[in-house]
């Protein structure tokens, strides 16, 4: 009687798991697809918003990530449109409403799937997603593994708790979102960009560095049964 009350369950978790594919692979199709802006007009797209441009700039770019549209090629043309002060500052605000929405898509869609089916490494590693602290993420992010909307799905998929994710999903974002946000400034008008701009991001990048050397220091020493503190 069990197995009869399982399979309907484990059924309806694989739906919902084939659904979540599906929509990342017409993502990523529609991403092929898709025609690409024109650089020297993006400057004129934030005079014809006005004061929706903000509004635009962060609903619109947490929209594209969500999406699968790189992060790196938003910043640049948010850069382009904006500045690179405000074209960073939008664009990270858009990272955190995308970061929210694609792990609550995996959460709901792939959670379930996933948690039935893991076992041994697999689910050590389960594990470990569900103890990251803010530092975990991070390196996680810094990784080369994934676009940022893609690990962001596959963060819901896993047992990792909500505040860490979304905080460690900016932390990550921001000294390369100041950099490519003045790199897209200096694309249409190089003689206006004051490349002090970028500081925020040094700094940002600096930072990002020193959490993480801290975070893996402390996994070597708690895997070695030493008496640093787990950051997790």
């Amino acid at each position: 009687m069990t197995g009869f009350v399982r399979l309907p369950l484990r059924q309806r978790s694989a739906a919902r798991f084939a659904v979540l594919l599906l929509v990342l692979g017409l993502f990523g199709l529609v991403l092929l697809l898709a025609p690409r802006p024109e650089v020297a007009e993006l400057p004129r797209l934030a005079d014809r918003l006005g004061s929706l441009a903000p509004v635009a700039a962060i609903g619109g770019g947490a929209l594209l990530l969500v999406a699968l549209v790189p992060r790196t090629a938003i910043t640049v043309v948010w850069g382009a449109i904006f500045g690179p002060l405000l074209g960073a500052g939008y664009t990270l605000a858009a990272a955190l409403l995308a970061a929210l929405a694609g792990f609550a898509i995996g959460r709901l869609l792939g959670r379930e799937f996933v948690a039935e089916r893991v076992r041994g490494r697999l689910a050590r590693l389960d594990g470990w997603f569900a103890r990251q602290s803010v530092l975990g993420v991070i390196s996680v992010r810094l990784v080369p593994i994934g676009g940022f909307g893609l690990v962001s799905y596959g963060y819901g998929t896993t047992g990792a708790r909500l505040a860490p994710f979304l905080l460690g999903s900016v932390l990550a974002a921001a000294p390369s979102a100041f950099g490519y946000a003045a790199v897209g400034a200096a694309a249409v008008s190089p003689d206006e960009v004051n490349w002090l701009a970028v500081t925020p991001g040094a700094l940002g990048l600096v930072a990002t560095v020193v959490l993480a050397v801290r975070w893996w220091r402390a996994e070597r020493a708690t895997k070695a049964g030493g008496p640093a503190a787990h950051p997790e």
